[in-house]
């Protein structure tokens, strides 16, 4: 883009074009990752790739490029990629077993600080060498070699025999859930405000590379020596983990990460500054790989793309906002103001993750527990009918109240997070010992979804509900459906219509 306009607007515009499909197309790829087949939904977004760039290729090597063809593609090219990213970070545990979740998204980071680390000075070799069509069109090549591998994969499917979610009320199932999960929460907010923080680093890089006097050649150093301490850091992470608390481990990288800012606002020669970029490269990884790997131990497998969309959407907005906040403040105040705010950001972001233990090592079971019988009904009800209204009796002793209620309000966010809209408990006022629980879904087909996803972890905790009721006992449920209204004949609907006429004066 700098080739081809001198317009500073333009080739700024060229990162927005990219990143904006992102924010606008996440949660709903999310969505559809979740409701379809991911091995093909992840074919389809890596094949739009090869195209968009594949169509670089061309347009460059015809040079027919212009400023705007390059800022469609550039969209295009970020539409996909907002298509897969959801996906393809939902696929990670559909690999690996539990045990090796961690260590797998680690590695997946490596992949990508290697990628980052070597990429950039490998095409720009190819670009002095045989100039940048070249470099699009084997970048074309590489998406085709992802997809062979994808398809290679075979993914084991799990039948149901409910209809697929809509979009949009798959959309805001994922909005719920991530409303509703507590770990979910704390891992978003631990992100946000570390990315706000942390993002200021690298986005202040290249000021950082020209003020030590060796422009763009130091610039590419200190990316480089960040890549390297993220590598060197993914194979540390698992001997940390085993050793240190999670939060302490997140803490910890944060105050590290604090560090290495408050050294690239006090030093401006390479060879102090790439040592310290090194180490906050280490402390990247140990405050990201670890809320990643969280955030994916709290999504169940049928919102998992959804809830990390999500995810991916406050990375991004971190990052976006953080590179805009502290880049404004150097402007205003010097590139050494901007680091100490940094570094004073990121103690704030040691201290939230001891307080809030975004990653505290509590893995939620979701494997569904199917231990709900079917619902009683006289005939069918349709699947779209509703709202349903679910009311749950439980014969409690007296003296165990207090710790029902709590056991209640735990329950509760359950039950909002997997699909209720509104939810009550009642206490009889002739018998205390009589509580009723009530809440109310949108449908009838969302009801029977969750008869298909009530997971271990909400069985363990309905066993212990069950645990303080009245010995001998029973729990009783009963479901309620909005009766659908009868249609009117034609006959009627003209006597109807003619009363409402006479009735108007």
């Amino acid at each position: 883009m700098a080739s081809l306009t001198p317009s500073p607007l333009i080739v700024s515009l060229l990162l927005t074009a990219e990143s904006l499909p992102f924010f606008l197309l996440a949660l709903p790829a999310g969505a559809l990752a979740d409701i379809v087949d991911r091995r093909r939904l992840l074919v389809f977004s890596q094949l739009a790739m090869a195209v968009v760039v594949g169509t670089l290729a061309v347009v460059t090597l015809s040079g027919i490029v212009t400023p705007w063809m390059l800022l469609g593609l550039a969209f295009a090219l970020g539409t996909a990629n907002a298509i897969n990213d959801p996906a393809w970070q939902a696929v990670v545990p559909d690999l690996l077993p539990k045990e090796e979740l961690a260590a797998g998204v680690t590695l997946s980071g490596v992949g990508i600080n290697v990628a980052r680390t070597l990429g950039p000075a490998f095409g720009g070799f190819v670009v002095a060498l045989a100039g940048p069509s070249i470099v699009f069109a084997l970048d074309a090549l590489s998406f085709l070699g992802v997809v062979g591998v994808l398809l290679s994969w075979r993914r084991e499917q799990t039948q149901s025999v409910l209809p697929p979610e809509r979009i949009l009320p798959a959309i805001r199932a994922g909005l719920r859930f991530a409303r509703h999960s507590p770990q979910l929460r704390r891992v978003l907010l631990g992100t946000f405000h570390f990315m706000m923080c942390g993002a200021g680093v690298m986005a202040l890089m290249p000021v950082l590379g020209r003020e030590t006097g060796r422009g763009a050649v130091g610039f590419g150093l200190l990316l480089g020596s960040l890549g390297v301490g993220a590598v060197i850091g993914a194979t540390l992470l698992p001997r940390l983990r085993s050793r240190v608390p999670t939060h302490w481990l997140i803490a910890a990288g944060s105050l590290t990460f604090a560090g290495a800012a408050v050294g690239a606002g006090s030093l401006r020669h390479l060879a102090y500054l790439c040592p310290i970029m090194l180490v906050g490269g280490v402390a990247w990884v140990s405050v990201l790989a670890p809320l990643t790997v969280a955030a994916q131990q709290a999504s169940p497998s049928w919102v998992r793309a959804r809830a990390l969309a999500v995810y991916l959407i406050v990375f991004q907005a971190g990052m976006a906002g953080g590179s805009a906040l502290w880049g404004a403040v150097a402007s205003h105040a010097g590139l050494n103001a901007a680091y100490f705010g940094i570094a004073a950001g990121l103690l704030l972001s040691a201290g939230l993750a001891i307080r809030l233990r975004p990653a505290a090592g509590e893995v939620v079971d979701f494997t569904p527990a199917h231990h709900w019988p079917e619902p009683a009904v006289a005939g069918e009800p349709s699947p779209e009918a509703g709202p349903v209204m679910v009311q749950v009796e439980y014969r409690v002793d007296l003296s165990r109240t207090e710790a029902f209620r709590n056991a209640m309000a735990e329950l509760a966010r359950n039950r909002r997070r997997d699909g209720a809209v509104q939810w009550w408990l009642f206490q009889d006022t002739a018998d205390p010992s009589l509580f009723v629980e009530t809440w109310i879904e949108a449908t009838w087909v969302e009801h029977l979804r969750n008869h298909e996803r009530v997971s271990v972890a909400q069985q363990e905790l309905e066993e212990r509900i069950r645990g303080l009721t009245q010995r001998g006992s029973t729990i009783s449920t009963r479901h309620f459906i909005a009766p659908e209204p009868r249609p009117m004949s034609s006959a009627l609907v003209r006597q109807v219509d003619e009363r409402i006429r006479r009735s108007v004066p």
